[in-house]
């Protein structure tokens, strides 16, 4: 019986010898290159781990310029997260973060070109529509009302449709074509849900403006 599992042994052995000789060198260039992919993927992982800790502790950098005013330290830390993380969603905080602490000091064209740099270079297309809103908010500011329009006619994201209305509705009433902003106010104020804060402010400019919107005329009294 010994015998027998022995020369069985043997016959597999040789066969399993020939299989390797006819196939070995491709399975392994196979298992290289599978191994290689592998530890390829785990070193992207790992990029990517080192890229966001970098660049979150750079944005605790800019957050802390802001937050104390600091306006060189905010523009030269802004300035290093854009060149080296602007792919990121970091940077597209960190420009948003740093235009209002720029437009709170009423520096304007720092503050524009922060929320610039975001509308054209941001991957999430809510970063981009929401500095899109706030550069508009600016350009309303200092009365730069066809620029606006021309802003407030680029489409958005549908959750940020509510708050263009009644930026459009801003800056027509800026222009005193009132007729034009009430249309507007009126269409932001249809979008808005019934628990939306910001809904009772849209009502608000509408009945400064003989308008009700509750109202089946949508005349005050």
């Amino acid at each position: 019986m010994a015998t027998h599992l022995d020369l069985e042994e043997q016959e597999q052995l040789d066969q399993l010898k020939h299989f390797w000789k006819t196939y070995g060198n491709f399975i392994s260039w196979a298992l290289i290159i599978v191994m290689g992919g592998i530890a390829a993927w785990n070193g992207y992982g790992y990029w990517q781990r080192t890229q966001s800790a970098k660049a979150s502790a750079l944005y605790d950098e800019v957050e802390r310029a802001a937050t104390t005013g600091d306006l060189i330290r905010l523009e030269r830390s802004l300035g290093d997260m854009k060149d080296k993380f602007g792919s990121t969603l970091y940077a597209q905080q960190a420009a948003l973060l740093a235009a209002k602490s720029f437009q709170d000091k009423d520096k304007l064209d720092q503050a524009k070109a922060a929320l610039i740099w975001v509308s054209e270079n941001a991957s999430d297309d809510s970063y981009a529509h929401i500095a899109r809103l706030r550069w508009v908010a600016l350009l309303l500011q200092t009365k730069s009302y066809d620029e606006a329009l021309q802003q407030l006619a680029k489409p958005v994201v549908l959750a940020l449709t509510p708050l263009a209305a009644d930026l459009r509705g801003d800056v027509l009433q800026g222009q005193g074509k009132t007729q034009e902003a009430i249309a507007a106010y009126s269409d932001s104020w249809q979008k808005m849900e019934e628990t939306n804060e910001y809904r009772r402010l849209v009502e608000a400019k509408l009945n400064a403006l003989g308008v009700d919107p509750k109202s089946s005329s949508g005349v005050t009294k």
